[in-house]
């Protein structure tokens, strides 16, 4: 064999020996020692490295939507809670997320269903609608917090053109919401049915209890969307209520506040946003992200007409939060 052969073997057998050794110590069982209770293995593999366990979050003995009482007596509204529960409790990254967010939104969330005489519950409707995300838009085309269609805007007084979408003004659209929610509790009674047709409408609500004979939600059949949707909300409602004592911490400055602003009333037509805000002191990105219904470049204003814009008080950055 002369000298290039032999290198070209010894080198092929040092390789297959490598890949041995690798593959010896990759695919070896793992050693479940005698003093290893198998009851308890997955706890510890004996080495001091921890193996997570996973556990459904323990169910409350009671739970209630704006006052209305839950049945988690009955076996099927308890094991469709159940399912949200495990479903929105595993979502660590979002739920923490959405902790974070309802410091800064929830209190004037809270502060309009107060004033419109709306149970301080609906909140987590805003939360299972759009996870608190203001710039939220579904495929359908359901805008921001309350996920409000197009054309169903107008009917609560909400501007939607090319100019102006108030479906991403949160006090508008939670003044819009709780008309909606007001009219829906007239119509069936309930606050729990009024969620619930913010879902599936009123129309399709009504529907259901006259083909069903039947009104309480938890007594009707509806599709899996709307079968879900009270479940998820009070599944939301109870995490977020008991989010330390489920292990979800936002402590000290981890939480977001609300921004400080100051509002400019405007009564004539801007030609040019980026101006307008740039002459109040501040730029269009911040006009945009504290004025998301702004939609164009522009603003028509119309007499008579007055529109309130948000702008950033300059304050340190550890006053604002």
């Amino acid at each position: 064999m002369n000298k290039r052969a032999k290198i070209i073997s010894y080198f092929a057998c040092g390789t297959i020996l490598g890949i041995s050794i690798m593959a010896f110590f990759a695919f070896k069982p793992v050693d479940k020692s005698p003093n290893i209770d198998a009851a308890d293995y997955g706890d510890s593999r004996g080495d001091g490295r921890s193996l997570y366990k996973w556990y459904p979050p323990e169910l409350p003995k009671t739970l209630d939507f704006a006052g209305e009482k839950m049945p988690l007596e009955k076996w099927d509204v308890r094991e469709r809670l159940e399912r949200e529960m495990m479903i929105n409790y595993y979502m660590h990254g979002s739920t923490l997320y959405i902790l974070k967010l309802s410091t800064r939104y929830f209190p004037l969330i809270e502060e309009r269903l107060r004033a419109n005489g709306v149970p301080d519950d609906f909140k987590y409707v805003c939360v299972a609608e759009s996870s608190l995300q203001q710039s939220s838009l579904s495929p359908v085309g359901a805008a921001s917090f309350w996920q409000f269609m197009k054309e169903t805007a107008p009917h609560y007084k909400l501007e939607v053109n090319n100019e102006v979408d108030e479906r991403f003004n949160i006090r508008k659209a939670t003044d819009a919401a709780c008309d909606y929610y007001k009219e829906a509790h007239s119509k069936f009674g309930s606050w729990t049915a009024a969620a619930a047709s913010y879902n599936c409408g009123m129309a399709g609500y009504a529907s259901q209890c006259d083909f069903q004979k039947a009104s309480n939600f938890y007594d009707l059949a509806f599709p899996e969307e709307t079968n879900r949707y009270i479940y998820r909300i009070a599944a939301l409602k109870y995490i977020i209520v008991n989010a330390r004592n489920l292990g979800l911490v936002i402590s000290g400055n981890e939480a977001y506040k609300p921004i400080k602003t100051k509002s400019v009333i405007v009564d004539a037509s801007i030609t040019n946003l980026a101006d307008f805000a740039i002459e109040h002191g501040s730029n269009y990105k911040m006009l945009k992200l504290l004025n998301p219904w702004l939609r164009a470049h522009t603003l028509t204003v119309k007499p008579g007409k007055t529109y309130t814009i948000e702008f950033p008080i300059d304050t340190p950055l550890d006053t604002q939060y």
